[in-house]
């Protein structure tokens, strides 16, 4: 096994629509059981959530532990940059990652000047994304700054709604300063091979969990040592920075373009931007954005692409094998009993599919390391819906359930 897996952007219970389970005790249980060994505390910026986190314990330089858990934890916080620039309304959000408490206080001091950090756990802030960048590395030039799933329409450095077309257009001088992109829910690594700008930085991937079971839907998998310079390092540099853990990205809810009131989905070659049902503007997705920003074919790779492996999260994998919903009592009773024996990740990607029972279980997620899935491709927020088995190979499994 490799010896870090870490999710570095996640929300706490004080998020706008998050679960109220994600505190400190539950995400630490949580990690352990999908085998994550760094997990973001998300929200730093948050009086209630800063307060919370004085009960971590630094365990090594720049990771805590809360109590006796073998999670540990890196500083990070998510803000939403809403502002003005080149004549066209910006909204861009920004994942921060900081060394120490201390560095938090002082960051959360002077966002405090800015705007409302008490409103919501990721704080809307009138500030210019590279403004931000340069507060915090004021405060410490050991913070991380990361812009966030950055093709979503709505909230991102190339989001089709209220982007830019390069980093340097959005950051400017400071652009020497990112050295990562998350890719996102709704693109993969291989989508952004194809813009050669992106080449100098590191594609991560993060869950952006506001749930306890979306934890390590996405994230980064590490061979360094276990301390926060290291990661960074390791991010800055892609030296130990092994692959990443991707959702098969037309199961994100942006991936086609689309509009959800009309139930329409189309790619992007499909439409001239018009809803045909109400003839309003369609929400334009990734794929399509890519596709307008993109200066490579599809299927280049870069030589010093970081590799990836694309998975379904077991309860999703276990939910279509049975044919209900991932919540239900009968997916989370088979859950439970398979990760008695392992974390949910080693099991998705690294236990032997023919030692598991049921043994379609084993066989759903075999076919999902292989890739053999079919999506029906999210759109305008709505998720994709992914089939592994066909309606025929279910029934014929019946009698095992």
């Amino acid at each position: 096994m490799p010896k870090i897996v870490a999710d570095l952007h996640i929300h706490s219970k004080y998020s706008r629509a998050t679960s109220p389970k994600n505190d400190l005790e539950n995400l630490a249980k949580a990690a352990e059981i999908k085998g994550i060994q760094v997990l973001a505390t998300g929200d730093f910026t948050h009086p209630d959530w800063f307060k919370e986190l004085q009960e971590l314990k630094e365990s090594e330089q720049g990771l805590f532990t809360y109590k006796n858990s073998k999670t540990r934890f890196i500083l990070s916080s998510e803000i939403s940059c809403i502002y003005s620039k080149n004549g066209k309304v910006r909204k861009i959000h920004m994942l921060i990652l900081a060394p120490s408490l201390s560095v938090v206080e002082k960051i959360n001091q002077e966002l405090s000047k800015i705007g409302n950090l008490r409103a919501d756990g990721r704080p809307i802030l009138g500030l210019d994304a590279k403004e931000l960048v340069k507060i915090v590395l004021d405060v410490s030039s050991d913070c991380f700054c990361i812009p966030c799933h950055i093709w979503t329409p709505w909230f991102s450095v190339f989001g089709s709604k209220s982007g830019f077309d390069t980093l340097e257009e959005c950051f400017e001088d400071y652009t020497k300063y990112i050295y990562a992109v998350e890719t996102g829910l709704s693109s993969d690594p291989a989508m952004n091979w194809r813009l050669s700008g992106l080449d100098k930085v590191s594609l991560i991937s993060c869950s952006d969990a506001h749930s306890l079971p979306k934890l390590a839907r996405e994230a980064c998998v590490l061979d360094v040592d276990l301390n926060y310079n290291s990661i960074i390092e390791a991010i800055k540099t892609k030296k130990g920075f092994l692959y990443t853990i991707e959702f098969f990205p037309e199961e994100g809810k942006y991936h086609f373009d689309g509009h959800r009131a009309c139930n329409i989905s189309l790619k992007p070659q499909e439409h001239k931007g018009i809803c045909p049902v109400c003839k309003r503007p369609l929400t334009i997705g990734v794929l399509s954005r890519v596709n307008e920003l993109a200066d490579r074919k599809e299927g280049f790779k870069p030589k010093n692409a970081i590799p990836f492996k694309s998975l379904i999260p077991l309860q999703e994998i276990i939910a279509e094998c049975f044919d209900v919903g991932p919540l239900t009592k009968k997916v989370q009773a088979v859950y439970n009993n398979l990760i008695k024996k392992s974390s949910e990740l080693d099991i998705l990607l690294h236990i032997n599919t023919n030692d598991i029972f049921p043994a379609i279980i084993g066989e759903g997620i075999e076919r999902v390391r292989q890739g053999k899935v079919k999506i029906e491709p999210g759109y305008d927020g709505v998720y994709g819906q992914i089939k592994i088995f066909s309606e025929k190979e279910r029934a014929s499994q019946k009698t095992l359930f």
